[in-house]
């Protein structure tokens, strides 16, 4: 019946009014569940009669798409005839442009291309850039080598595309629009390092095909390979060396540390040695390893590292034996590309770094640069706020939306298919043909305005996901009530209350872990609105008394709160009220942070920051960016993060022993 309800609730445009349509609605599914499984007969047989379905594109994109590498050139554009402006011909349409790619079929590549609206597919945009530099040579743009070395190391798996891309413009030889073998051998240690030997193998292939065997040697085993070797002599087995000790490193940094120092060092290059120094460095930061600023110390010039590695070394420098190094810091920071140093994590410590040199100088540029970021609307722009004094509020709310405005959302045919397709179950391809219709439809996305209104849009159906994130897209006008909604509340207060916990907290927590979508489920199987693991569940059951209690119980609202809140308050009694502390063990469990924990004691954001897992570092920040906002909604009155953050250091031995049965 809510189905039902929900469906009929969406208005669809004028020009194509559909009621909903209970066997059309099993048809789509069904069709849905085809294409999962490549059924293309099935699929075939069943499209005529999803002709005239609100989710027909959808249907006729399953159809097609399942036997596109049959498909004539016509069928492909009695498709794009038949649903123009819609995200499933632009879908269609880059999945056409990755087999034309493929085949090498350039004439109707550069012929479709032109038509392609998202253009967010890294390869298809890759064989465009070699198609050109195939037609214009010496007169193609500046910045296409660039763009192709940019697209190339951001992907992260072996892809035909930008690898034809790479080849072509490293083997070319006209002048500076062009890519060397250096990129090639940058590619390979990127994907060494980030554990994707096939994509360093097709670099490695491009300019030096004769060492495939030597890589898939190393790759296998690179402490034995480093000691079969003696001595190198040519470019190839140089790179050979610093690609198996940056293989080595990942499972044994301190042994590649001694491989590199004593036998290996002498015959690289000096930025050989440092991109090797800097994965080394990397290594033990995300040990927590207090050598880790040790190793970062041996890199000669800072240039010569990644972002990423010179991320860590900050993140070293902030958990600094006796205290953060801020000279470190700055100078990490500063060794950042320009995109990096923009990003507010990097703006805010390096203002904390140079309000630590102290000085009239450094604290004016260390405010200008908390002023670039200060708001109320994430982790760091809230730390800011308040080193410049201030606290967090919730700001003022945009004019309320006309009648316009609210039509124009309600009238748009991509918004109403992707809520049609989430009210059904079929998530996955309502959020791609929302993100479509508020962003990609069009060159530049929505304005501000549109943003609130297709947010309102979906939050006035419960569609608590799509409501958040599209109102977190505005740049100037922002809508607290829309960003942080409050569903269920009186389930939530109530229970928070009745165990002791600051419901702020727990809707920071909801908000992250499912944006408050009822059938949310994880990889890992966690589920509900708080993503709780059955085992989770079943303990937390037990302990707070909760009789006869089974795990598919958990796709009920009220218990998986009561499982959810229960869970929280015992991780969080056992952290001694620390809310980052049982934060992290909400998202990685209990085990890792009692271990992240140990070290030197320091201001929890700093600790924060260092937590080696990039989702939990993320998701504890996230949380108590989202509790402060919470609490300021709930409150009305001004929060501070820093009182929430507090400090992080070793357990109080005078403390209880931990509830080492914590799951």
């Amino acid at each position: 019946m809510r189905l039902l309800r929900i469906l009929t609730l969406i208005a669809l445009p004028v020009a194509c009014q559909l009621q909903a349509q209970p066997r059309g609605d099993d048809l789509i599914l069904e069709m849905n569940q085809a294409y999962r499984q490549g059924n293309r007969q099935k699929l075939a047989l069943l499209l005529p009669q999803a002709r005239g379905h609100a989710l027909e594109p959808w249907a006729a994109y399953w159809e097609l798409k399942s036997r596109l590498d049959t498909a004539s050139p016509q069928e492909v554009q009695d498709f794009f005839a038949r649903y123009p402006g819609t995200y499933q011909e632009d879908r269609l349409r880059n999945d056409w442009l990755l087999l034309l790619g493929q085949r090498r079929d350039w004439t109707n590549f550069e012929a479709e291309y032109p038509k392609f609206r998202m253009n967010d597919d890294r390869e298809v945009r890759c064989y465009a850039l070699l198609v050109m530099h195939v037609a214009q040579g010496p007169s193609a743009p500046a910045g296409l080598a660039d763009e192709v070395r940019r697209n190339w190391f951001a992907q992260r798996d072996v892809d035909d595309g930008c690898t034809q891309a790479a080849s072509r413009l490293i083997g070319d030889t006209q002048g500076a629009k062009r890519m060397t073998a250096n990129d090639a051998w940058r590619k390979a240690r990127l994907a060494v390092e980030a554990g994707r030997p096939r994509a360093a193998a097709a670099a490695i292939e491009i300019v030096a095909p004769d060492s495939s065997p030597q890589f898939s040697e190393l790759n296998n085993g690179p402490a034995r390979y480093l000691t079969s070797r003696v001595v190198v002599a040519s470019k190839a087995r140089k790179e050979m060396i610093v690609l198996a000790l940056i293989k080595f490193a990942a499972t044994d940094a301190d042994n590649a540390a001694g491989q590199l120092e004593n036998k290996w060092g002498p015959q690289l290059t000096p930025e050989e040695r440092n991109w090797v120094w800097g994965v080394i460095g990397k290594q033990a930061a995300q040990r927590l390893g207090n050598d880790a600023l040790e190793y970062f110390a041996k890199v000669s010039r800072d240039g010569d590292l990644t972002d990423d590695m010179l991320a860590w070394k900050a993140r070293a420098a902030l958990r600094g034996v006796r205290g953060p190094q801020w000279p470190a810091v700055l100078q990490a920071v500063n060794a950042m590309s320009e995109e990096a140093r923009m990003d507010p994590t990097w703006v805010y410590w390096k203002a904390r770094a140079l309000l630590a040199q102290g000085g009239d100088t450094h604290r004016a540029d260390a405010h200008k640069l908390l002023q670039s970021i200060a708001s109320s609307r994430g982790f760091y722009e809230q730390l800011a706020l308040e080193e410049l004094g201030q606290k967090i509020t919730v700001p003022q709310r945009p004019a309320p939306l006309t009648a316009e405005e609210k039509e124009a959302a309600r009238a748009n045919p991509s918004l109403n298919r992707a809520l049609y397709a989430i009210a059904l179950g079929i998530r996955p391809e309502g959020v791609r043909e929302w993100n479509y219709g508020t962003n990609l439809a069009r060159s530049g996305g929505m304005a501000d305005r549109e943003l609130l209104a297709a947010a309102q849009f979906a939050c006035d159906r419960e569609v608590w996901d799509r409501c958040i994130n599209t109102s977190e897209r505005t740049k100037a006008e922002f809508d607290f009530e829309q960003r942080y909604p409050m569903p269920f509340r009186e389930s939530v207060v109530r229970r928070s209350r009745e165990i002791g916990l600051e419901p702020a907290y727990v809707y920071g927590l909801i908000r992250q872990e499912s944006r408050f979508v009822m059938d949310a489920s994880s990889s890992v199987v966690s589920s509900g609105l708080m993503q709780v693991m059955p085992a989770t569940a079943r303990w937390t059951a037990r302990k707070i008394g909760l009789a006869n209690f089974t795990t598919d119980q958990l796709g009920d609202r009220e218990t998986n709160i009561a499982i959810g809140t229960g869970y929280l308050k015992l991780v969080l009694d056992d952290f001694t009220g620390s809310m980052p502390l049982a934060a992290a063990a909400y998202n990685a469990g209990p085990s890792r942070p009692r271990s992240w924990r140990n070290g030197p004691s320091m201001e929890a954001a700093a600790w924060a920051e260092n937590v080696p897992f990039t989702e939990t570092r993320d998701y504890v920040k996230k949380v108590l960016s989202n509790t402060t906002t919470y609490a300021a909604i709930l409150s009305g009155q001004p929060q501070s993060l820093k009182a929430r953050l507090g400090s992080v250091g070793p357990r109080d031995t005078s403390q209880p022993e931990p509830n080492r049965d914590l799951p």
